[in-house]
């Protein structure tokens, strides 16, 4: 096979280092908060004011509650049960949604699936004014495909015409690549390329499949403003050349600006965490760096931080063996 050599590599911008400076400072806030209980997080001023993820993905309060919560609460569940739960939970992505669907119908398993029952419960609490779907990010509504005025009809019918008539685990099981999973989802009507990408993350955080962080990458729209803010020409680059890029020069990166970068438990950063700091570089950058542009060029950050009194015990995918050392390492701590 031909191997593509790139001659002209990406000129970078004062906002590369911002990038990494961002991600060692904002996992030094996630040890801070979960691991050390410190009630001084960050002298950051734009980071104790506004929200932003973690630095890796799975550390994220949504992803750490579909981890333990949805996908590994159960040794019992069956692989259709699995991929059922995890894909009614990422639908909304909102815990409260969930928490809200288990208090009508208990343990949430295909079996008691009913479609007329579950749009009645989400109305309901549309009707109280309540947010059913996450902010996170906005899924079509589907009223072209499967006919309903409301989004979340569609969402539900989704999950029952796509997910249980047509068999969709069969072929995710089939899948031998992350990329093959992503573009199984991408042929699900109202996912386009960025959730298609996410949710084959979510879904590889359980047995269903077992593939790297770091086998395939899709960059989403913000992960592109903040690519084109922290290179001023990609070369012979392209957005996703350039996650791969800087994933694979971390270390170098933290050595050469001195940063003391705390890596999770051993766990590098992976293609979907280097994609996400560069959406929250986009964001961040907005107030650092305002004379640097994006593609959208957007100049305010719009989520204000807001502490969360709710403990968060970590727990990881137990196949990436971690979860071990994060024990021993919070008992330390504590």
């Amino acid at each position: 096979m031909e191997i593509l050599v790139k001659k002209n590599k990406p000129k970078k911008s004062i906002v590369l280092d911002t990038y990494w400076k961002f991600a060692c400072e904002r996992q030094d806030i996630f040890f801070n908060k979960v691991v050390r209980n410190n009630e001084i997080l960050t002298t950051d001023e734009i980071l104790k004011k506004h929200k932003f993820t973690n630095a890796y993905r799975a550390s994220d309060r949504v992803s750490q509650y579909l981890i333990k919560n949805v996908i590994y609460s159960n040794n019992d569940f069956d692989e259709e049960d699995i991929l059922f739960r995890t894909l009614l939970f990422k639908i909304f992505n909102k815990i409260e949604t969930w928490e809200l669907l288990e208090s009508e119908f208990g343990t949430l398993q295909i079996y008691n699936f009913d479609f007329v029952k579950f749009n009645r419960i989400l109305q309901e609490a549309m009707n109280s004014n309540e947010s059913i779907y996450s902010g996170a990010y906005i899924m079509a509504s589907g009223k072209s495909i499967f006919g309903f005025n409301r989004k979340h009809e569609n969402h539900l019918k989704l999950l029952k015409e796509k997910l249980l008539k047509e068999k969709l685990i069969d072929k995710i099981k089939s899948c031998i690549s992350l990329e093959q999973l992503y573009k199984v989802l991408l042929e699900l009507p109202t996912i386009g390329s960025f959730l298609a990408y996410q949710f084959a993350i979510d879904i590889n955080y359980s047995e269903l499949v077992n593939f790297s962080e770091m086998d395939f990458v899709v960059p989403g729209p913000g992960a592109k403003d903040g690519i084109r803010k922290c290179f001023t020409d990609l070369g012979d680059f392209n957005e996703t050349d350039i996650i791969k890029y800087v994933t694979d020069i971390q270390e170098d990166e933290f050595i050469r600006l001195e940063l003391n970068f705390k890596n999770l438990w051993g766990r590098r950063l992976q293609l979907i965490d280097c994609q996400n700091l560069f959406c929250e570089t986009d964001k961040y950058s907005r107030v650092a760096h305002p004379e640097i542009s994006g593609i959208s060029n957007r100049k305010r950050i719009k989520q204000i931080y807001k502490p969360k009194t709710t403990e968060i015990r970590l727990f990881y995918p137990p196949k990436w063996n971690i979860n071990h050392i994060v024990d021993l390492s919070l008992k330390t701590e504590g």
